[in-house]
């Protein structure tokens, strides 16, 4: 079944011509218009005349997240704010976020990639899609929600928490489809036993739709023998608009809307192009995108790129599952988390130490991070309601900056390990 055989089925050199057209027309606007493209490729030494076929765009610089950092907020907005329709805002390396503005064609496009990529899986208008993804400033809730509608069927827009009220509302409402982190569904699943609900006989719910965070083979069929679903990954970042491409009923690969936006995979050592097959880090152009258009972002996803046939009847070219990054984010229950971004808080706080250390586990099904704190010694104190309120008050600025709760110990001056060389910051014990 397909939402849009024209372009889902276009032939590969077909695809090939209207990718080059599209990005001859982009490179062209933003060199004439828009300042920060137009000085980045004069830097490169580069002008759009010299694009003459798809593969000049290794010709073109790439772009990078501190670009977006550099600008913040909306420097990097191609269109006057009266046509921005939509904000979404994820977390930064630093206080200050990420910010990704929408023009109406811009929601037009990501409503339309996702209604090919739920298409692809078999959802449809008898079916019931339960969002348990964050609503607000994450994409993830929103984004499902609009590509739902478009393809007919019934939203369920429940967000994340109250799990036991998802489980009643599973089996009251018929829910056939959930989407929501892998390990979000590993808890509620943990739930629904505890309430004596088994998901494959008690409800209809057979498909789920699982990203923002990293998950294995292994969690898959582990997910799929417990609660009888079948588990699809899905991928997608704010840079490019949200979460946008799944695999399709054959799960071999997360198909890319290949009209919507061009693919590449780099040598992230060198930046040199390598072939399909080869692992690398994952370089995006958006062909589409008016309010902030992207060219060559580095997104840092280590994947490789796939040009077999696929057995649906796609052509358009995919991905294998992400296997990593290239620098050290951290996705802790769907929300991107940099060690610097740490740091940078803690940092504000004038009684905390110049020493700390990051814990991420998994207890149970979910994420769990514990931010250790060394005190400088003019702050630390032997009284008990002293240190709790200092706690208090950073883990409410870790909050406040980070978009998740975590868990701070406090520490006495020296308490915590030193390095020689590097300093470990981080241990992720959640892949042991």
């Amino acid at each position: 079944m397909f939402w849009n055989p024209k372009i889902e089925c276009m032939p590969k050199e077909d695809l090939k011509a209207l990718q080059y057209r599209q990005l001859k027309q982009l490179v062209n606007n933003l060199y004439s218009f828009n300042q920060f493209y137009h000085d980045r490729m004069r830097a490169q030494n580069v002008h759009p005349d010299d694009i003459t076929c798809l593969e000049d765009i290794s010709k073109l610089p790439f772009m990078y997240k501190q670009d977006l950092r550099d600008n913040y907020p909306t420097n990097m907005f191609t269109v006057p704010n009266k046509e921005i329709v939509r904000y979404h805002v994820s977390s930064g390396t630093t206080g200050k976020p990420t910010l990704v503005g929408y023009t109406r064609n811009d929601l037009d496009y990501w409503t339309e990639a996702l209604a090919r990529s739920l298409t692809s899986i078999g959802i449809g208008p008898e079916d019931t899609l339960q969002v348990s993804y964050g609503y607000g400033l994450f994409t993830g809730g929103l984004g499902l929600h609009y590509g739902a509608e478009k393809v007919g069927a019934t939203v369920l827009p429940t967000g994340v928490g109250g799990t036991e009220r998802q489980i009643e509302l599973i089996q009251d409402l018929g829910v056939t489809a959930i989407a929501c982190t892998p390990s979000y569904l590993i808890h509620l699943g943990d739930t629904a036993r505890k309430m004596g609900v088994d998901i494959q006989r008690d409800t209809k719910l057979r498909k789920a739709i699982l990203g923002a965070e990293p998950w294995s083979e292994s969690m898959r069929q582990h997910i799929e023998s417990s609660m009888g679903v079948k588990a699809y990954d899905i991928y997608g970042t704010s840079e490019q608009a949200g979460p946008m491409f799944t695999e399709c009923e054959e799960r071999k690969g997360i198909h890319i809307a290949g009209d919507i936006m061009y693919v590449e995979i780099i040598d992230p050592e060198t930046g040199e192009s390598l072939g399909p097959g080869q692992k690398g880090e994952m370089v995006v152009t958006m062909l589409k995108k008016e309010a902030m258009p992207m060219i060559r972002y580095r997104i840092r996803d280590l994947t490789t790129l796939m040009d077999d046939d696929c057995e649906c009847g796609r052509t358009s070219p995919r991905i294998s599952r992400i296997t990593g990054r290239t620098d050290d984010m951290l996705i802790i229950r769907g929300i991107n988390v940099f060690p610097s971004q740490i740091e940078y808080t803690l940092l504000q706080i004038p009684e905390v130490g110049d020493q700390y250390m990051i814990h991420v586990s998994r207890e149970g099904a979910l994420d769990n991070m514990v931010i250790q704190v060394e005190i400088k010694p003019e702050a630390f104190s032997d009284k008990v309601e002293d240190m709790v309120r200092l706690r208090a008050r950073i883990e409410s600025d870790l909050k406040k900056y980070l978009n998740i709760a975590v868990t701070v110990e406090l520490k006495a001056p020296g308490e915590l390990p030193r390095f020689e060389g590097k300093a470990k910051r981080v241990i992720d014990t959640r892949m042991i």
